[in-house]
């Protein structure tokens, strides 16, 4: 009777840690509904069950607050400790788009395509080059003179000039 016992209770250990640690994989690695999410909470959850028809209800409620518990306290000490920092994001963008330049352009203004605009690349309008976008989703070829139809606060909308 003493041997079944021990091994109800390795099988509900086995499995409830099992389902918090694919938990915590899912929670912290492979975030969104995955296998480990879903295979986690059944190992959670069959331990529980398990416990509670094998080993009775008195030890099956401990094992649901004990299994809920741990998972809490896994849960909130790997968000403090420094072991998810070491596969964490930790570079801050500084930098800015200067699109100073776009403000000395004007509709009507003229330039040439750096690269084919297919809708979107690069154009020179005088000294200043930026991304431009045709207009109406035109394929322009590369060294084609075009005409600035509208600025934006990040790009130039151009067309083929006349008679090109």
């Amino acid at each position: 009777m003493c041997s079944t016992m021990t091994f109800n209770l390795i099988i509900v250990a086995i499995l409830v840690v099992l389902g918090i640690l694919l938990l915590l994989i899912e929670f912290f690695l492979l975030p969104g509904i995955s296998i480990a999410g879903i295979g986690g909470a059944l190992f959670m959850v069959g331990g529980v069950i398990y416990a509670y028809i094998y080993l009775g209800s008195t030890a099956g409620n401990v094992t649901l607050a004990l299994s809920l518990f741990l998972l809490a306290l896994s849960f909130v000490w790997l968000l403090k400790s420094k072991s998810l920092q070491k596969i964490a994001l930790t570079a801050d963008i500084e930098e800015t788009v200067d699109n100073s330049n776009l403000k000395s352009l004007r509709p009507g203004d003229t330039g040439i395509t750096l690269s084919r605009l297919n809708p979107i690349g690069k154009v020179m309008i005088g000294e200043v080059t930026v991304e431009g976008k045709s207009f109406d989703g035109e394929l322009i070829d590369e060294d084609t003179e075009i005409e600035v139809v509208r600025v934006e606060s990040y790009n130039v909308t151009v067309k083929r000039r006349n008679g090109q």
